[in-house]
Formats: structure tokens, C-alpha cells, sequence
């Protein structure tokens, strides 16, 4: 059959998959950030690891391992300056991801790299190699098994920071955990949708289960099934709009977002009119 044409090739077959790997964490951590409002740290960190992964190009280290200690350092900065001077969180957070991203732009332009911008901005789903699959698949079940293992624990601290700390919670470790499998995440989204686009993935499918169900349970659960089917729509589609398949991912994801919404305004109009 001609529809089942884009599964006649590997690298589709492997776009496919690391579209899968990377659906289940994105999709479990966009519900923490919608709940926490932390839709501006999802975009900072996932600016900021350029200057990380060229210092690691420059010095020979994993790219993976740059990205993942600039992604840290910002969320680390943000903290320590929101805390430490008169000036909101959301601001510091602008300022800082702009300068990360700025002076990663400034580092990749004085260096000759075979390192293609375009790939690390907006991915290379097409070009995946079997180790940046192992990579996003180790990464996936880490970030995924520690935040279904202390979701509840995650959610009180999300909702009552008081009360999780009176309940005897290290609150200062889920916070920087819950940082440190951002980080994670963004590193193993960077095959997939490149840094530009991943603040789609970690958003948009929280914010979508956020309007079609009312317990957090059920919204990890359905951001899950909305980022893993918007994700392999996503990359089917692009094969015959001939598009590239992370930003075909996302456009994917805001339709079903604007869907949700839609429908929310209607049952609401409907339960009070």
C-alpha cells in the first residue's frame, strides 16, 4: 500500500523511533513545567546548551556531556541570581538564556567545525545513528522511571512547597532533580527537534492534557498518548508534505492544542449558558 510507503525506508524507521523515545519524557516533565509555570525555564535551558556543546566540540568531550553541564550551569545561575537580587525569576531567566545563547552563537562563528547549526537549532531526525538512539533511550528511562517513581512527591511540592516541606520532603532535592531531568531531557531531545523546537515538546503536551483532564494522574497519562501520537503524525506527514519533521512535530502538537482548547471553551459555554 502506497500509505505505508514511509516504512519502507531505514532512516524513516529510525526517525519514527526516536521520535517514540523522546515522546515519554518530554511529554511527563511538559506537565510539571505547565503546573509549576516553568514554561520560560523549558525555553531558557534549551537555548542555553549551545555554548556547552561547542566548548565540548573545542575540547574534544561527548557533545552530549557539554550540553548537559551548560544546561545545568544555567538553571543553577538562574536560582542562585532569583534568589540573591530584587529581580523576578521569569526576567533573570530572559537574561540569562539570551546571553548563553548569544555567546554559544559567538563561539560557534570563531571556530571551523564539522558541526552543521542547522542540526543542533532544528535537529536531524532524518540523519539519527544508532548512538544517538542509545543515547535518548537511556536518557528516556532514567528521566521517565524517576519521574513516575516521585511524581506524587513532585506534584505536592508543585502545588504546596509549605506543606511538602512539613510532610518531612527534601524540598531542595526534587527542585534540583526535577532541573537536572530537564537538562537531561533537552540533551536527548537535541537529535529530534534540535534546541530551537524542544520548548514545543515540553510544553505544548502538558498544557493540551492540562485542558482534557482535571486529575494529574490522568494528565500525565494522556500527555503521554498526545505527545507520542502528535510526534509519529508529525513524521509521517513530513515524508509526503516533503517537510522537515520537527517542525511538522510541532505544528502537529498546536493544532491538538488549539483542538483542546476549542472543545474546553465549548463545554464551558455549554455548562454555563
Amino acid at each position: 500500500m502506497i500509505l505505508l510507503e514511509p516504512f519502507y525506508f531505514t532512516f524513516m524507521l529510525k526517525a519514527f523511533l526516536i521520535a517514540a523515545i523522546v515522546a515519554v519524557p518530554t511529554a511527563l516533565l511538559s506537565c510539571f513545567l505547565v503546573l509549576r509555570g516553568w514554561a520560560l525555564m523549558g525555553d531558557a535551558v534549551s537555548h542555553a546548551v549551545l555554548p556547552g556543546i561547542v566548548l565540548a566540540y573545542i575540547m574534544g568531550f561527548p557533545l552530549i556531556l557539554g550540553a548537559f553541564g551548560a544546561g545545568m550551569l544555567t538553571t543553577l545561575a538562574t536560582g542562585y541570581l532569583a534568589q540573591n537580587s530584587r529581580v523576578k525569576q521569569d526576567t533573570v531567566m530572559g537574561v540569562v538564556f539570551a546571553g548563553m545563547f548569544g555567546l554559544g552563537i559567538v563561539l560557534y562563528a570563531s571556530i571551523t567545525s564539522d558541526i552543521h547549526l542547522d542540526h543542533v537549532l532544528f535537529g536531524n531526525m532524518l540523519g539519527v545513528q544508532a548512538k544517538d538512539l542509545w543515547t535518548a533511550g537511556l536518557i528516556s528511562v532514567a528521566v521517565s522511571g524517576g519521574l513516575l517513581v516521585g511524581w506524587k512527591d513532585l506534584m505536592l511540592q508543585a502545588f504546596d512547597p509549605a506543606q511538602a516541606r512539613a510532610s518531612g520532603l527534601r524540598v531542595g532535592l526534587l527542585h534540583y532533580g526535577l532541573l537536572t531531568a530537564l537538562s537531561l531531557t533537552i540533551v536527548a531531545t537535541l537529535t529530534a527537534t534540535g534546541l530551537i523546537l524542544a520548548v514545543g515538546l515540553l510544553i505544548a503536551p502538558g498544557a493540551t492534557a492540562f485542558l482534557l483532564v482535571r486529575s494529574f494522574g490522568r494528565m500525565l497519562a494522556v500527555a503521554v498518548g498526545v505527545c507520542l501520537s502528535g510526534m509519529l503524525a508529525g513524521v509521517y506527514l513530513s515524508y509526503w508534505l516533503d517537510s522537515a519533521p520537527a517542525p511538522t512535530v510541532i505544528l502537529v502538537l498546536t493544532v491538538m492544542f488549539i483542538l483542546a482548547f476549542l472543545r474546553r471553551v465549548h463545554l464551558t459555554r455549554r455548562a454555563t449558558g
